[in-house]
């Protein structure tokens, strides 16, 4: 009787994490049914909450992260929160992006590339700057309306965007043909 009643409350316990997985919204990659359940698991479950005083999480997302090194082909897309400096192919050779402030809407940078020398500097909600980066010259356009878009290969040209979000990170964009 004993182990009846143990099976019972087992049987119990599994349908009522069921119910409430179910009642959750958890789904399963597989296409059988029968897979998502799976055997019991005896380890804890992994907790998703995070304590108060975590940092949130950034709303800038990036192909490349924030892995910096993608851009040494001058071709990326990166998330940065602190100042770095980042080296890259240039129309002339190596070149360098220094990234000297990043801020809540808010981003400073210096560009050097052979004798050459390109700043940009750009505060405010979607606001940010563009270099373009030529063999024999730079140029910057810096502004608004930056939030969303992707600078565009040029030819002969690294085109360096960077714009700086309310978070204090700034999403990096680096195309080169």
């Amino acid at each position: 009787m004993a182990s009846t009643t143990t099976a019972r409350t087992a049987l119990a316990a599994l349908t009522v994490v069921a119910v409430l997985t179910s009642a959750a919204g958890c789904s399963s990659d597989s296409d059988d049914p029968d897979a998502a359940a799976g055997p019991p698991s005896t380890s804890p479950a992994p907790t998703t909450t995070r304590p108060a005083t975590s940092v949130p999480t950034p709303a800038v997302t990036a192909a490349d992260g924030t892995d910096t090194a993608a851009c040494e082909d001058a071709n990326c897309e990166v998330a940065i929160t602190e100042p770095v400096t980042i080296r890259f192919k240039g129309p002339d050779g190596r070149a360098t992006l220094s990234v000297t402030k990043i801020g809540p809407n808010e981003v400073e940078y210096t560009v050097k590339s052979g004798n050459g020398r390109s700043k940009g500097a750009a505060s405010g909600p979607g606001h940010g700057c563009t270099t373009f980066l030529y063999s024999n010259s730079s140029g910057n356009s810096c502004g608004g309306g930056l939030g969303g878009t992707r600078p565009s290969p040029q030819p002969g040209a690294v085109v360096i965007q960077m714009t700086g979000h309310e978070d204090g990170t700034a999403l990096l964009h680096m195309v080169s043909p």
